[in-house]
């Protein structure tokens, strides 16, 4: 790099922190969306034959153990880029250009099912008004505010997810007056019961394992939080935590209301369950209620996407003359968040489905990453500095083997979209490098490396 190659780098607009812990665990929370939990619960209680808490519960300790992984890795590199960054540092240039470009399905896919889901709801609501009107609305809306700047869509998170989480508490207290009223056969059957079979409870902990894709979103954030190297492993496990706590718990009355697993309508029960718990009003109110709160999924999944797709651009994978800048007035990467915004169009004629099966590819494909990063880590590093080997190794192999286990559940469907895209990032890859002639396009001497090192230095000192 020349000296005004190095001039002109710093004087670009840089990311800023803002962000406080609490305002990226709202991030993470709303991500995940708190309410989630009542729309699949009829699914996972038939797949577990009516034990949801205990499903809920498998799948939040499976994903703690990928948390723990990201929280040790966003430690070490307080740097955005999540998954990306991660392998590209520890498992190399190459290898992390491919586990970005296999996270590009799910930070890109996943605003667009955000608002396809939202305007599917919308619709049902409101039939008169068509889905690729609410989906230019809800894209619209959450675009605009991306644009402006983290500061205001940080405002808008938190009001949006104290909605959402006091509709959740609401439907929660709803439940516990019904069942107090009525006749309880068991306390301990929504755990285990005659019908269980850890098969099954399995495969509905591998099903309920998606309600915590987003967690690792919160790491594209690093450079936008203050004390990132403190703050965002500690929201990793919080967000995790927190999450996982609601999902078991609302789940747990949920099956106590309705006990086994036998629905006219599995993917209607939370609509008739708050029609049985809280009457016809209650359940109108809260059902359009709950998806205008949903916007705060909407808003932080766009949020997240940008900034990852800043990233790739700011490292050279994507183009950086488009990718790779901030707005000088706003710090936010404009034509990313435009991009993400742009997805909505393509959401208008895909199913849900479809969308939905490559970002389950591209997520647990970058919680393995993850943790064979932090093994990788371990063997770089291990003659150095004193890392325990539990933590570094036997923990994130548990965790790999876990998520590997998820990829295997994913449909058919799923599964080949997700290896094309694969194949056409190696093709690109081939591209870029001239036949691997030259190296993989990532950067050097830049603000990345002062902050790992400082990062490296404190953390040293602990």
């Amino acid at each position: 790099m020349t000296d005004s190659q190095a001039a002109t780098a710093t004087d670009e607009p840089r990311l800023t922190p803002r962000l406080t812990l609490p305002s990226v665990v709202a991030f993470g929370l709303s991500y995940m969306a708190p309410s989630l939990v009542m729309i699949i619960f009829g699914i996972i209680a038939v797949a577990s034959a009516g034990t949801a808490p205990t499903a809920f519960l498998v799948a939040t300790v499976a994903m703690l153990l990928t948390a723990l992984s990201y929280a040790r890795l966003a430690r070490i590199y307080p740097v955005s880029g999540s998954a990306y960054f991660y392998a590209r540092r520890n498992l190399g240039s190459s290898v992390g250009f491919l586990v970005g470009w296999a996270i590009l399905l799910d930070y890109l896919f996943l605003p667009m099912v955000a608002w396809l889901a939202q305007s599917i709801l919308l619709n049902a609501q409101f039939p008169a008004i068509p889905i690729w009107v609410w989906m230019l609305i809800n894209a619209g809306l959450t675009t605009a505010v991306n644009v402006i700047g983290i500061a205001l869509a940080d405002r808008i998170n938190r009001v949006l997810l104290a909605v959402s989480v006091f509709l959740v508490l609401l439907f929660f207290a709803y439940c516990v007056k019904f069942v107090a009223g009525n006749p309880v056969a068991s306390y301990t059957e929504p755990f285990w019961n005659s019908n269980s079979m850890m098969s099954g409870i399995s495969v509905a902990a591998a099903i309920a394992a998606y309600s915590f894709l987003g967690f690792d979103a919160v790491t594209t954030l690093a450079e936008e939080t203050k004390d990132a190297a403190r703050n965002i492993p500690r929201a990793i496990i919080w967000i995790v935590a927190i999450g996982g706590l609601i999902f078991v718990t609302v789940a747990y009355v949920m099956q106590l209301v309705h006990p086994g697993g036998v629905f006219e309508d599995a993917q209607a029960v939370a609509y008739t369950m708050s029609v049985d718990v809280g009457g016809q009003f209650y359940a109108d109110w809260t059902n359009l209620a709950g998806i205008v709160a949903g916007s705060a999924s909407c808003l932080a999944v766009q949020l997240s996407s940008s900034r990852l797709l800043y990233i790739m651009g700011r490292d050279g994978v994507l183009s950086r003359r488009l990718f790779g800048k901030l707005n000088a007035r706003t710090r936010t990467p404009i034509f990313c968040v435009l991009v993400t915004g742009a997805m909505c169009f393509v959401g208008m004629n895909m199913p849900l489905e479809t969308a939905t099966g490559f970002i389950n590819f591209g997520a647990f494909s970058a919680f393995t990453a993850v943790n064979l990063c932090v093994i990788a880590y371990y063997v770089r590093h291990r003659s150095t500095r004193p890392l325990s080997r539990i933590r570094f190794v036997v923990m994130p192999a548990i965790g790999a083997a876990v998520t590997l286990g998820m990829i295997t559940q994913l449909s058919e469907h799923a599964l080949i979209s997700g290896i094309s895209w694969l194949a056409v990032g190696i093709v690109y890859l081939v591209w870029l490098t001239r036949g691997f002639r030259r190296p993989t396009p990532e950067m050097n001497l830049t603000h990345e490396q002062d902050v790992v090192a400082a990062a490296q230095i404190s953390e040293g000192r602990k």
